[in-house]
C-alpha cells in the first residue's frame, strides 16, 4: 500500500456537513470526528511503524483494557502520517443495526463524499433490503477508489447484537482492496479473527504491545507532567504500574508537589482497581471545592460542552472550567479541535460516579433532568431518553419516545425502539397509544 503524503486526513472542521441524504436530525457530529492530540504526546515509534505495515491488510485489531491509550496511539499515527481517515467512536446507543451502519455510512460519506452514495438513502428507507444488499453498493462504490480509506470503529466492544457482528463479518469477508478497517476495543470481537490470522491478514495489538516501555515511561513523566524523576524511580513505578498509562497519570497527579517522592512510589503497591481507588481519592482531595462540585455533577454525562455543563451544574462557567480541567491534564479528552466537546476518561468517569452515589445520591435526579431537558432542547432526543431512564422519568422517557417513534420506525432502528420500550413499565407502554402501536 503506498500512502500519498499529499492526502489528507480530514479535520473536525471539515467533518460537520453530512451528506444531503442523510437526517442529520438525529447525528452527534462529534462521534465522527478524530479525536486530537496534545502536542507534547510521547511518540511511540515502535507502534506506529507496525501499525503502518499492518494497515496495508484488511484488518488492524486494537484490544486491550481501558487506559492502555488504544485511541491515542490512532489519533496520533493518523495526524502524524496524514492517513485518509474515517473515524468513528461508538457508544451503547449503536448497538442496533440500522443506527450502526447509519453512522458507519455517514462517516465514509463525510470524510469522503461519494463513498456511501445511495446506501444512506436506501437504509433509511421504511422497508430496506438486507443489510448484505446494502452493503454491496457500498463496497461496488468503493471499488474503484484511487486512495487508500481507513474506517476506524472506536470502543468496538459497546457493540453486543448479533446482527451487526454478522454484517460486519460480511463486509471483512468481501472488502474492496483500498478501504481497510481498524477497530479498537477492549476485547476481541467476535469476527472471524483466526481465519484471518491464519491468512496473513490480521495485525494485531495486544496489552503486551501497548504498555509503555521504560524510556517511553520516563519521556510521558518528564514530558508530559514535568516530573524528573530517578532511574530508579521510574523503574519502580513502572514496575508496579506494568506500563498501564491511565495507572501512569494517576500517579504522575499525585506526585505534583510532593517532596518525597521516592517514598511515594515505594507504597504504590496494590490491584489496578485498589490503585485507581487511591489515587482520584488523592487526586479529587487536591481540587478545590469548586472543582470537585464540577467534576461530580458533570460525571453522569458521557460528552460535555460548555452550554451543557453549565445546564447540568447551575454554574456560568462551563466552558472556562473544561479548559481549566484540560490544563491540568484531570482526565479531561477533547473531542473536536475547536475545544467544544469533551469527555471524560472511562476510567474517571466510573469512581466520579461512583462517588456522586455513595455522597450526594439525592443530586442524581436533579442533575440528569437538567441533561434531558437541553438535549431535548437541542434536538437530540436519544440522549434526552438515555438521562429519563437513568433516573426511572418513565413518563418523560415515553413522551420523548413518542416524538421519535415514528421517525425510527420509518429509519428501521427497531432495537434502539426496543430497548427503550423495554426499559418502560408495561403499563405507561400500554397507556399510550402511539407507544403500544410501535
Amino acid at each position: 500500500m503506498q500512502i500519498n503524503p499529499s492526502t489528507r486526513t480530514i479535520t473536525t472542521n471539515e467533518q460537520t456537513n453530512l451528506p444531503a441524504e442523510t437526517d442529520d436530525h438525529f447525528i452527534l457530529m462529534t462521534k465522527l470526528a478524530i479525536p486530537p492530540i496534545r502536542s507534547n504526546v510521547v511518540g511511540r515509534p515502535r507502534l506506529t511503524s507496525k501499525l503502518e505495515v499492518g494497515l496495508r491488510g484488511p484488518l488492524t485489531l486494537l484490544t486491550a483494557s481501558a487506559g492502555f491509550g488504544k485511541t491515542t496511539l490512532l489519533s496520533a499515527a493518523i495526524q502524524y502520517y496524514q492517513w485518509p481517515t474515517a473515524w468513528l467512536s461508538l457508544d451503547s446507543g449503536d448497538d442496533d443495526l440500522t443506527r450502526f451502519w447509519l453512522y458507519v455510512f455517514s462517516a465514509l460519506e463525510s470524510a469522503y463524499p461519494g463513498a456511501s452514495r445511495g446506501t444512506l438513502s436506501v437504509l433509511q428507507a421504511p422497508r430496506h433490503p438486507p443489510i448484505e444488499a446494502i452493503l454491496t453498493m457500498l463496497m461496488n462504490n468503493l471499488l474503484h477508489l484511487q486512495q487508500d480509506i481507513f474506517l476506524v470503529l472506536d470502543d468496538y466492544h459497546l457493540i453486543t447484537a448479533e446482527p451487526i457482528h454478522t454484517s460486519l463479518t460480511f463486509l471483512l469477508d468481501h472488502l474492496p482492496p483500498r478501504l481497510h478497517l481498524v477497530i479498537a476495543t477492549r476485547v476481541d470481537p467476535p469476527l472471524p479473527l483466526a481465519r484471518l490470522r491464519t491468512r496473513g491478514q490480521l495485525t494485531e495489538f495486544r496489552t503486551a504491545d501497548l504498555r509503555f516501555t521504560d524510556e517511553e515511561t520516563t519521556l510521558f513523566l518528564k514530558q508530559v507532567h514535568g516530573l524528573d524523576l530517578s532511574l530508579e524511580d521510574i523503574q519502580a513505578l513502572e514496575a508496579r504500574t506494568e506500563g498501564w498509562i491511565a495507572g501512569l497519570q494517576l500517579a504522575a497527579l499525585s506526585m505534583q508537589g510532593r517532596k518525597d517522592i521516592s517514598s511515594f512510589i515505594k507504597a504504590f503497591t496494590g490491584s489496578h482497581r485498589y490503585i485507581v481507588d487511591y489515587l482520584v481519592q488523592e487526586v479529587l482531595a487536591r481540587q478545590t471545592q469548586e472543582v470537585q462540585y464540577f467534576l461530580l455533577q458533570t460525571s453522569v454525562l458521557d460528552r460535555l460542552n460548555g452550554p451543557l455543563c453549565e445546564a447540568v451544574t447551575g454554574q456560568q462557567d462551563g466552558q472556562a472550567m473544561l479548559e481549566q480541567l484540560e490544563q491540568a491534564n484531570l482526565f479531561l479528552v477533547p473531542l473536536d479541535d475547536e475545544r467544544h466537546w469533551y469527555r471524560y476518561h472511562p476510567l474517571f468517569t466510573d469512581l466520579l460516579r461512583h462517588r456522586l452515589q455513595r455522597e450526594q445520591p439525592e443530586l442524581l435526579p436533579t442533575l440528569h433532568r437538567r441533561a434531558c431537558q437541553w438535549y431535548e432542547q437541542q434536538g437530540l432526543i436519544p440522549e434526552a431518553i438515555a438521562h429519563s431512564l437513568a433516573i426511572a422519568d418513565f413518563e418523560q422517557a415515553a413522551s420523548l419516545i413518542e416524538s421519535v417513534g415514528i421517525t425510527f420506525t420509518r429509519r428501521g432502528e427497531l432495537t434502539t425502539l426496543h430497548t427503550w420500550l423495554k426499559a418502560l413499565p408495561a403499563e405507561v407502554v400500554q397507556s399510550r397509544l402511539a407507544l403500544s402501536m410501535i
